[in-house]
């Protein structure tokens, strides 16, 4: 599936970002893939269900899965930015983040697994 499935972006929206409701969305229907950054201990104590880790610190974005979108989180959106620049410096086109991380899936109450 491709990212204009779930467009909700207005005029003024960073294109590089997927909003709560687009991504909730995705996961529910496992459309994109989600690639955690944040280190495996922070991963470990909760993720978003079915989330792949690749940890900034061994972050290579010639890893990133293909076959689909990606999004990726980490814990306030400042890791998943600095990826996303990587993923776009290799020219991967296919990947977006979102901003809020972790804390913003969890205040909008957004599934998290062990």
């Amino acid at each position: 599936m491709s990212w204009n499935m779930f467009s909700r972006f207005d005029a003024g929206s960073d294109p590089d970002v997927v909003d709560f409701g687009d991504l909730e969305e995705a996961v529910g229907t496992n459309a994109w893939t989600v690639v955690d950054v944040r280190e495996p201990h922070e991963f470990a104590a909760g993720h978003i269900p079915n989330a792949l880790n690749m940890p900034t610190s061994s972050f290579d974005p010639k890893d990133l899965p293909q076959g689909k979108p990606v999004v990726l989180i980490c814990q306030a959106g400042g890791r998943s930015r600095n990826a996303l620049n990587k993923a776009r410096g290799i020219g991967r086109d296919d990947v977006r983040h979102f901003a809020g991380g972790m804390n913003g899936w969890r205040s909008h109450n957004g599934p998290v697994t062990l």
